[in-house]
């Protein structure tokens, strides 16, 4: 099976895990070139939907050794293939590994900033996300939300930001990332 049915939406299988994790995918979407301006060394971040770590890995070394990353998937599979990535290196103390319930990230730690890469279109419930980001977001925390430019249409994108914006977020950049609409908000 290519995709797991989740309260009708897809959400991407372990099995297709290496396909978010290419060398082709990091030269079209560098991860430290995409979050280098938005975080900085002694951050707490939050990738959730991280998948294999594409993101979760660059995310600590810009947070730095006092800096935390949490990476937050649904799937098992997913963390196990990060665990394995950061087994014996310096992330392995930076990345803290959380595995996601399937109507709640579960996440407690308040975080400086959120990314949610290719993953909103996946969630049952977007405004339920965007009110439990509000609740682990610090003051003036941002939120950088991509999603795929050929498979989430503008009108869906812009009603998901419409729900951010609802619970208390508001956007400051749209960033330019190849084949991506994308924002940035912060908890206002």
């Amino acid at each position: 099976m290519w995709w797991l049915r989740l309260k009708g939406k897809h959400v991407c299988p372990v099995e297709r895990a290496g396909t978010l994790d290419s060398r082709i995918r990091r030269l079209v979407q560098n991860p430290y070139k995409i979050l280098k301006p938005y975080i900085k060394k002694n951050m707490t971040v939050l990738d959730i939907g991280c998948g294999p770590g594409f993101f979760s890995i660059d995310m600590a070394k810009i947070v730095g050794s006092s800096g935390r990353v949490i990476a937050a998937d649904l799937q098992y599979g997913m963390l196990e293939k990060i665990k394995n990535k950061i087994k014996g290196t310096k992330f392995q103390e930076r990345i803290i590994l959380h595995k996601c319930e399937k109507d709640k990230i579960g996440v407690t730690k308040k975080v400086d900033f959120v990314l949610l890469f290719y993953m909103v279109h996946e969630v049952p419930d977007i405004e339920l996300l965007f009110k439990e980001i509000g609740t682990i977001l610090k003051p003036k925390g941002q939120v950088f939300i991509a999603e795929p430019l050929f498979h989430v249409s503008k009108q869906v994108f812009e009603n998901n930001i419409k729900k951010a914006c609802n619970k208390g977020l508001k956007i400051v950049q749209r960033p330019r990332i190849f084949f991506s609409k994308t924002a940035v908000l912060e908890k206002t």
